[in-house]
């Protein structure tokens, strides 16, 4: 009896180390993308918004500016924040719950974000113009780890997206353009290096965007039209941002929600970890 108990001790101490080994070299590789993702950056908080840039632009975009930030505001060169919310695995799954972390550069397109539930840790990111997913289970095996052309464009696309959280990001430059389309929406057009796509982005009456939608690949194979609902705006770091977001597959058979976020903490300009 006291050999058999010994010899479940010892399975179990080595199945704690495993774990615990795991988990560090999660934190090890995130760690390390995300200090390329720092060293990366540039810093453009110098550079400040004038109203007179919104000549030109559609209503509804010059509306959305004009509610979310004020004349004279600083761009924002880098962003952190946390949340919590639930996510699904798979459409046909239930909800789980999930926290995360999540850093963006603007002026140069990156970020990393972090998902973490009682199960899986999920690490999606877009650095050094390389896009992916890698999805671990119990942080010792990887049951996800994408990447590639199709994964670098759906990245880009959740990077700019994901700019209403810092939105002198989606002032006209570059690599971005408004065009418009009625009252209510606006095309966004985005352009870097070899990838293009373009955004359907809704607004409300007091010039909130409420709703982003484009296509994005959710098959190595197949495009399906993906979006993002934003709402309950608040002031944060002198900009509006909204605090609650769902991510989307609109399907021929109805919209899936497959994630749906609450932002905790948000910070801007500080290029270091929580």
């Amino acid at each position: 009896m006291k050999k058999t108990m010994t010899t479940l001790l010892i399975i179990i101490g080595c199945i704690l180390l495993i774990l615990l080994i795991g988990k560090i070299n999660l934190e090890r590789n995130f760690n390390k993308q995300l200090s390329t993702l720092f060293t990366n950056s540039i810093n453009i908080s110098d550079k400040k918004y004038s109203i007179n840039q919104l000549e030109n632009l559609p209503e509804p975009v010059q509306k959305y500016f004009n509610y979310v930030i004020k004349d004279g505001q600083p761009y924002i060169s880098s962003v952190r924040l946390t949340h919590n919310g639930f996510f699904k695995t798979d459409l046909k799954k239930d909800f789980i719950k999930i926290t995360g972390e999540q850093y963006f550069s603007a002026q140069k397109p990156q970020f990393i974000w972090k998902g973490v539930t009682s199960m899986f840790t999920a690490r999606d990111y877009f650095i050094e113009e390389k896009g992916g997913l890698i999805a671990t289970l119990l942080n010792v095996y990887n049951v996800v780890d994408a990447e590639g052309v199709n994964f670098d464009e759906g990245e880009l696309q959740r990077w700019l997206a994901e700019s209403v959280w810092f939105p002198t990001n989606l002032l006209p430059s570059d690599y971005l353009n408004w065009t418009p389309i009625d009252e209510s929406s606006a095309k966004l057009s985005f352009r870097y290096k070899t990838t293009a796509f373009d955004f359907i982005v809704r607004f409300n009456k007091i010039g909130e965007i409420i709703e982003i939608e484009g296509n994005r690949f959710m098959t190595a194979e197949k495009k399906e039209k993906w979006v993002c609902k934003m709402a309950n705006y608040q002031e944060r770091n002198g900009v509006k941002i909204p605090i609650s977001d769902q991510a989307i597959w609109r399907l021929k058979d109805g919209d899936q929600v497959y994630a749906k976020f609450e932002v905790l903490k948000i910070e801007y300009n500080i290029a270091e970890k929580f």
